[in-house]
């Protein structure tokens, strides 16, 4: 069977996918799974045993761009697809497996997209909470899966790849001591400082972590760029050269495998904490006032703190700084002892293994 996934244009999304990925691979063993994504997640589907090839989907975020998906859809119809996965919920996104006429086509209903998806489901959000769980879903015939309840247990949540010569060479490329275990810091988030953990709070944590002798690493965009100084000056002077600002330094084929390098991280939500949790590294994931309910971390490894319930929208007035009031109520005390008791965990656990 060859599978063609339409795939998700975010990070976060694009992780949770691959639960999907995993679990037709666990269905269908044969089955040729090919996914057409937006060129920077190269470095993610890569890392996905489960998939054959990354089709790279040129056409920015929000064109419709009809003619130029009749191109594409055509140019792949010599592949011979038995079934697309149409996991974005835009018409536009369904475009491209109609023009390359695979037989059966799959996903929600979305943008009203009948003929263009011929196995449609229509969701009940509250049958199946979790971004997840409504990928997985996809998966099954739409009469055995009614709800989330449905689906076998345990789900297989994304676990990407990363060597260890791979780690052992990027940290290297970038001059991270070997004597101190790196703790990665990922302090910026994708809608601004209403999700992220104040700098002031994230220096405090660094200066006891290194203090206790590991070396910080800040990952992030560009953008992110201003926070991790901001952080890094707030250190001790003696101690800023046991923290190095990557956010806007590295590509993120580089991010992912120093994150798996990492001993712990701490993140915002964000898509490179949906990364740490998929590289299996003990990570603490601090929300405010976006909901876990939905995006969780998916791994045994991640501990959640947030001190408020459901979705708040964030009004002027809420935050200092641009903080939100629920994140800056979270200590670094709190955050540290967290850490230290996943920590201690995670060690009991490798001894017995």
């Amino acid at each position: 069977m060859k599978i063609l996934v339409i795939g998700p244009s975010w990070v976060g999304d694009m992780m949770m996918s691959q639960s999907l990925y995993r679990t037709l691979k666990a269905l269908h063993p044969d089955a040729v799974i090919d996914v057409m994504a937006p060129a920077w997640c190269r470095p993610l589907l890569s890392r996905m045993p489960e998939v054959n090839e990354a089709l790279s989907m040129p056409l920015g975020h929000g064109a419709l761009a009809l003619g130029e998906r009749r191109r594409l859809g055509k140019a792949l119809r010599d592949r011979g697809y038995d079934r697309a996965y149409v996991l974005p919920n835009s018409f536009k996104s369904a475009l491209v497996p109609f023009f390359a006429n695979i037989p059966t086509r799959i996903g929600w209903r979305g943008e009203m997209r009948y003929g263009l998806l011929n196995d449609v489901r229509v969701l009940d959000k509250a049958a199946f909470p979790l971004m997840v769980e409504r990928y997985v879903a996809l998966a099954y015939d739409k009469a055995q899966i009614n709800s989330a309840a449905d689906l076998p247990q345990p789900l297989l949540w994304p676990r990407l790849q990363v060597s260890g010569a791979e780690k052992t060479a990027t940290a290297s490329e970038f001059g991270l001591s070997a004597e101190r275990p790196l703790v990665g810091f990922c302090p910026g988030a994708e809608f601004g400082p209403a999700k992220r953990w104040p700098h002031y709070h994230y220096a405090v944590l660094a200066q006891k972590l290194i203090d206790e002798g590991a070396q910080i690493v800040l990952f992030g965009s560009a953008k992110d760029k201003e926070t991790g100084e901001q952080i890094l000056q707030s250190l001790q002077p003696h101690s800023r050269a046991h923290c190095r600002n990557l956010a806007g330094e590295t590509q993120l084929e580089q991010a992912v495998i120093l994150l798996a390098h990492c001993r712990a991280v701490i993140s915002n939500d964000s898509g490179l904490m949906h990364i740490a949790a998929a590289l299996d590294c003990p990570l603490v994931a601090l929300y405010g006032p976006s909901s876990p309910d939905f995006t969780p971390p998916l791994s045994e490894k991640a501990r959640v703190i947030r001190l408020i319930t459901g979705y708040h929208k964030v009004r002027k007035g809420d935050a200092e700084e641009g903080y939100h009031q629920s994140l800056i109520d979270i200590t670094p005390e709190r955050v540290i002892a967290e850490l230290d008791s996943l920590l201690e965990i995670s060690q009991e656990t490798e001894c017995r293994s």
